[in-house]
């Protein structure tokens, strides 16, 4: 067995006596944890006609200022038609400003104006705090497991590229 974020091959493997109601409870309890965590802000989006798509948008143009298109839709894992739907409703709304490449004419550089990052600090205050929350009541090595759990889960490329980005790089 190969090793994994966050452990080797041996921690994995005294995992493995888990039952599969065990892991339906596991993935139930995603499901319902993650409609709690886009509660708050669905709420607020739907006052301004928005959807997880621009919320998604939002927050990785916020984490990575000027990111290409390109690379958000390589975050995103969407379709070029889907981003580019939702980009126009940020720019148009003037919550998102595109800029040409300074190097690369044909590439688009993403940046939150300042409406857009009000937005974002509101959507994000209330998921940190949420996570807060939920974190204080778990614990310090609860939050660590927890980490190393969604890590695991994430594919190869994708756990490098929010590597990356946590730690500070895009």
């Amino acid at each position: 067995m190969a090793d994994g974020p966050g452990g080797g091959a041996q921690r994995g493997e005294t995992l493995l006596f888990l039952t599969d109601e065990q892991l339906r409870k596991g993935i139930e309890a995603m499901f319902f944890a993650y409609k709690g965590f886009t509660a708050d802000p669905d709420r607020i989006l739907e006052t301004r006609g928005y959807g997880r798509a621009h919320h998604r948008a939002i927050h990785f143009i916020h984490r990575s200022h000027g990111t290409t298109v390109n690379n958000l839709l390589a975050i995103l894992g969407v379709t070029k038609q889907s981003l580019n739907r939702v980009l126009r409703t940020l720019i148009k709304d003037g919550l998102v400003e595109s800029r040409v490449g300074t190097r690369d004419k044909r590439e688009r550089h993403l940046y939150l104006t300042e409406t857009g990052q009000i937005l974002e600090q509101e959507l994000s205050d209330a998921q940190r705090a949420r996570m807060r929350d939920a974190f204080r009541v778990a614990g310090p090595e609860a939050v660590a497991g927890f980490r190393t759990v969604l890590e695991a889960m994430m594919d190869g490329e994708m756990r490098r590229r929010y590597l990356r980005l946590t730690e500070g790089g895009q």
